[in-house]
């Protein structure tokens, strides 16, 4: 196996921590008697020399070793190493060393051949995947899962021969017909449900006309006989618990992993046939296996995030799952309910009785670091819903305050006026010279801001007067500040100028003089105290002409001395900056010819600038009626704009797709 090992130059070649010298160590490992070993090497192979994904020379320099390693009966956990080389072999380049790495797997790929057949089921499991991708002899290819489909008995190792089916077809479309048979036939009586599944979900990517007709109701059925075959008290908690990498990765996979795997399958096939997807979803979500329902729900996330639709049904279903006894199935319920923002408003009612009956689950206290408001409360409050208050009126009077409360107050609007006062008194608190000034005072001040509440600006100016210079993030924590003094200037102008107006005008000598003049005039709308401030800022370059043409847009026509710098930014190179431009030259000069052209590119270009582009339109009334096309489309879109396949990508962009879609309407509309 390690023929010509100690040959290799290894202190020459590198990985991601720098010298290859202590690969060697590590491919021994992998052929070590003693289990902990060999997953201390895998974990090393992963950490170091494939290091997320990355191929090094170090790493090409293993291939040869790690091909013999599987090919030795005699080594243990092989399937892993297989794992490892086909993620290596696959590497996502065209060109370098991931491509030399591709070439090299398969040039080894005779060994995946004698692997299909090996006595070790977990390594069988392995092999269907890396045959497809690196042995390039398609017709013996597709002989070797059909045979391998025919004398299998493992439903698991079948369940990888249907993957790899799925993945010829895509790879090799001149012998798509054979493969479809094989795929078919799978979905059939006699396969077990298991497989059947399987097939189905592959069916679904590749040959939806080979599909059943009562699709959904066949896949809940073969859901539930695959769960009554399901071992009593198998849920995947008793894996072994060693401190490997790759083995706390597996505790936290879905109890039934597999079963999670077919449905997201499935579903990921079905794409936008959004009505089958609805149903079998709110299916999953009543079966009777509590695993079942689990699975459905954390498969859930992604289909909302990703798409466009009526979900209150399933919302609502999943709401359900919170008064069930089992704490992962809760525990995962919570987790989808506080990404939806306003879409859980039909699981409302569940979250509100499981914030009334559990006090307990109002703060999470974390082993390490700050404590966090609690799931239930926090989906409860970021739905809107104004049973949240008086759960959140204990948390804010009780000696320990979360520092994340403060950013859920804007979501209940003014049904969360009666947490204004203890907001002021927390935020008036806050230790100026303390570290962590940002994570305390930034919530509060947006939630303060968000209320509206005047009465907050002395604890505001506190803290624009009073962070010491040198602070960590002092910047940070004074532009929130200004930015709360602009929200509260605008809604409440004489209340709050007399005494902020001497601290903003302070302030526009400084590197905040763009975000100090857009709460001056929000205070004052003198453009004559603003506009010579921000017409120098645009000469100033990066970081500091974007804020200052966001703040010349607001003032309209009387920014009209500022148009030349902001045509010559929307030439800028960094996007956001011609965005920004733009934006401020159509209302200022009323020039759509040149601003008109830029948004439209960049909304193509970057989806995250579609809500920029939208508030520039509704300023600008029929005038932006040249850009209603891409607001037209975007309404229609069935896809969410900041979706990419499968439902990745941040938290929050549920929250945010439904914004721009309101958004877009209201501007439609006129309004």
């Amino acid at each position: 196996m390690f023929t010509g090992i100690d040959e290799v130059d290894w202190a020459s070649l590198r990985h991601a921590y720098g010298s290859a010298e202590d690969v060697p160590a590590l491919l021994r490992g992998l052929a070590s008697t003693d289990r902990v070993e060999r997953e201390t090497a895998l974990d090393g192979m992963y950490g170091a020399v494939h290091h997320q994904g990355d191929v090094y020379d170090s790493t090409l320099a293993c291939v040869p070793f790690l091909l013999a390693l599987v090919a030795s009966r005699e080594v243990a956990d092989r399937a892993g190493i297989v794992e490892l080389l086909v993620s290596i072999g696959t590497a996502d380049a065209e060109a370098g060393l991931s491509a030399r790495a591709g070439v090299g797997v398969r040039a080894g790929a005779e060994v995946f051949v004698r692997l299909a057949g090996d006595a070790d089921p977990s390594v069988r499991r392995t092999a269907p995947g890396a045959l497809v991708r690196f042995l390039d002899e398609p017709v013996r290819v597709l002989g070797l899962l059909r045979e391998r489909c025919t004398v299998e008995r493992d439903d698991r190792v079948l369940l990888a021969l249907t993957e790899g089916l799925g993945l010829f077809v895509g790879r090799h479309p001149a012998h798509v017909a054979e493969a479809l048979e094989l795929l078919t036939a799978q979905s059939s009586a006699p396969y077990a449900p298991g497989p059947r599944l399987a097939a189905l979900g592959q069916l679904a990517a590749c040959a939806p006309d080979r599909l059943p007709p009562d699709l959904v109701p066949v896949a809940l059925g073969l859901l539930g006989e695959r769960s009554a075959r399901r071992p009593a008290g198998r849920t995947g908690a008793d894996c072994p618990h060693s401190d490997g990498l790759a083995s706390r990765l597996r505790r936290l996979r879905p109890s039934d992993e597999e079963g999670s795997q077919l449905l997201r399958t499935l579903h990921r096939g079905l794409g936008d046939r959004l009505d089958e997807r609805k149903a079998l979803l709110q299916g999953q979500l009543t079966c009777p296996d509590v695993v079942d329902r689990c699975n459905a729900v954390w498969m859930s996330a992604g289909l909302f995030r990703e798409w466009r639709a009526d979900w209150s049904e399933p919302v609502a279903l999943i709401g359900a799952q919170l008064g069930h006894g089992e704490g992962r199935l809760r525990d995962a319920a919570v987790s989808v309910l506080e990404d939806l923002f306003t879409l859980a408003a039909s699981a409302a009612d569940d979250l509100a009785a499981l914030v009334t009956s559990r006090p307990d689950l109002w703060v999470r206290l974390w082993e390490r670091g700050a404590p966090t408001l609690g799931g239930p409360l926090k989906a409860l409050a970021r739905s809107g819903d104004r049973r949240a208050v008086p759960a959140l009126s204990e948390v804010l009077d009780s000696p320990v305050v979360p520092d994340d409360l403060g950013q859920v107050i804007g979501h209940l609007g003014p049904a969360a006026a009666p947490l204004a006062p203890a907001l002021r008194r927390r935020l008036g608190e806050t230790r100026l010279d303390s570290p962590g000034v940002f994570e305390r005072a930034v919530p509060l001040l947006s939630a303060v801001a968000a209320l509206g509440d005047a009465e907050a600006v002395p604890e505001v100016l506190r803290l624009v007067r009073g962070v010491p210079v040198g602070l960590r993030l002092r910047d940070a924590v004074v532009e929130s500040a200004v930015r709360a003094l602009d929200t509260l200037g605008s809604v409440g102008a004489s209340a709050v100028a007399p005494e902020v107006v001497p601290v903003l005008r302070e302030l526009l000598g400084t590197e905040h003089a763009a975000v100090a003049a857009g709460a001056l005039w929000s205070v004052e709308a003198d453009a004559s105290a603003v506009l010579p401030v921000l017409t120098a800022e645009l000469a100033e370059g990066r970081p500091r002409r974007r804020p200052a043409a966001e703040v010349l847009a607001r003032l309209g026509p009387e920014a009209a001395s500022a148009s030349a710098g902001l045509r010559r930014m929307v030439r800028a190179d960094d996007l956001w900056e011609r965005v920004s431009a733009a934006c401020a030259l159509w209302r200022i000069t009323g020039d759509a010819d040149l601003a008109a052209p830029v948004l439209r590119a960049a909304w193509s270009e970057n989806p995250y600038t579609r809500r920029t582009i939208t508030t520039c339109l509704a300023a600008l009334g029929p005038a932006g009626t040249p850009l209603h096309d891409l607001l037209r489309a975007e309404v229609a879109a069935r896809r969410r704009h900041l979706a990419v396949p499968g439902g990745g990508r941040g938290s929050q962009d549920v929250l945010e797709d439904e914004r721009l879609v309101g958004a877009c309407g209201e501007v439609l509309a006129g309004r």
